[in-house]
């Protein structure tokens, strides 16, 4: 109950400091708004592209390379911009386990609100072409879980090497492209409208990375935490 208690103060000092500032969620929202619009613009330069049988494909595509850039811009900043003094002050006040919990709970909240706005905003730029709405809609915010348990155990790890945004791009590399591999097929299977069941392998190999994700960052930030 105390690691419950820590998880739950934690959190809420996450969301003040970021419902106070705005800098993550008004700054990746103008990130995405500004992106779309872009492409946007450069469909526009190739008429007929909408109707041709490669635009489903490119828009899938498009919008993961959308929300996987905004993820780590967004989650980036979880553990990169917090100062020593900072750090200390949590060590003597929490436990570890409840730090990693909080950013990851609060990240996870963060790139749910900014994957649906992001999504809102695709579609009103650009045509739908998904089959199964609610199965996409799904597939999104298993994505933004996903990003956002992966990207915070890698902020975490990266702070701890003098702050290199470099060093978690690097580490985070052969970790999330198993991850957007699996997220383009069952986003895909949901724009064809097909059953949802023959995806359900695929998902649960997601919620599987998830969870062994999660509980690496619960076994290995503590130690992390004493250096």
């Amino acid at each position: 109950m105390k690691l419950l208690g820590q998880t739950i103060e934690l959190l809420k000092k996450e969301i003040i400091l970021e419902w106070r500032s705005k800098y993550a969620f008004n700054g990746i929202l103008l990130y995405i708004v500004s992106t779309v619009f872009v492409c946007y613009i450069s469909f526009n330069l190739n008429p007929g592209f909408k109707e041709s049988q490669g635009y489903p494909i490119v828009w899938n595509i498009l919008f993961w390379i959308i929300m996987l850039f905004a993820s780590v811009n967004a989650i980036a900043k979880s553990f990169l911009q917090e100062s020593k003094a900072r750090l200390l002050y949590y060590y003597s006040i929490a436990h570890p386990q409840a730090v990693i919990l909080s950013k990851t709970i609060y990240n996870t909240m963060l790139m749910s609100l900014l994957s649906v706005l992001a999504l809102i905003v695709y579609k009103l730029f650009f045509p739908n072409p998904v089959g199964d709405s609610l199965f996409y809609f799904v597939t999104v915010m298993l994505g933004a879980m996903s990003f956002s348990t992966v990207f915070t155990m890698i902020s975490a790890i990266a702070s701890k090497a003098g702050n290199n945004g470099t060093l978690m791009a690097i580490l985070s590399f052969p970790v999330i492209i198993p991850v957007i591999l699996l997220l383009v097929r069952v986003s895909k299977a949901a724009m064809d409208g097909i059953d949802r069941s023959l995806s359900l392998g695929n998902i649960g190999v997601l919620l599987a990375i998830n969870a062994i994700v999660i509980a690496s960052s619960l076994i290995l930030f503590p130690y992390l935490w004493r250096d």
